[in-house]
């Protein structure tokens, strides 16, 4: 089975996210996308990331109408901070009949000659890129690596930092959040101080 892995802090989960990963399981070639929850890395300020269980429940909420898309914390048992490399060995480990990919925006395939250990992710993994509006540079080397699938996949330019600030703001922005996860946000009272 060939699963791709979309990471993120998921806080929270939203229209976009959901748009992307429903769109890497129609038109790239995968059977599965399992959205990874990053743990809260203990050396960092908490400042409003919620509590992983929490991040994951948002993610599960999203999720359970969708058959191709899984929430996944994998890497709340693996040591912090967590490496993608070490995600993917461990996975590999686990799962061995399954073949894992990354999908990543745009923005991050321009940064990824910085990731720990890079050459052996792209050595044993496909990556999957969706496009983002930037300003950085493009990495034109990378992009025309084999392993590198840049699928034309819809712009969504909605951030969980903007979600984060509007609800704070008492803002309705109820359309960019999947119905189980705005009541959940709402009956919990999250990020409105």
């Amino acid at each position: 089975m060939k699963i791709g892995l979309y990471f993120g802090t998921y806080n929270p989960i939203h229209v976009g996210h959901l748009i992307i990963a429903n769109h890497m399981a129609e038109f790239a070639d995968l059977d599965q996308i399992w959205m990874v929850v990053t743990p809260h890395n203990p050396l960092k300020k908490k400042s409003t990331l919620l509590d992983d269980q929490q991040r994951l429940q948002m993610v599960f909420l999203a999720t359970e109408d969708y058959t191709k898309i899984k929430p996944s914390d994998i890497e709340f048992k693996l040591p912090q901070p967590s490496y993608t490399v070490i995600t993917l060995a461990h996975l590999q480990e686990k799962y061995p009949t399954h073949e894992f990919s990354l999908i990543m925006g745009e923005d991050n395939l321009k940064t990824l000659h910085k990731w720990k250990n890079y050459e052996v992710i792209l050595e044993n993994h496909d990556i999957y890129v969706y496009p983002r509006i930037s300003d950085e540079p493009e990495n034109v080397e990378l992009k025309s690596h084999p392993k590198i699938h840049v699928i034309d996949a819809p712009i969504v330019e909605i951030s969980s930092t903007f979600i984060r600030n509007s609800i704070k703001e008492g803002k309705n922005i109820q359309p960019l959040l999947p119905p189980k996860v705005w009541e959940y946000i709402d009956h919990n009272n999250f990020y409105k101080k």
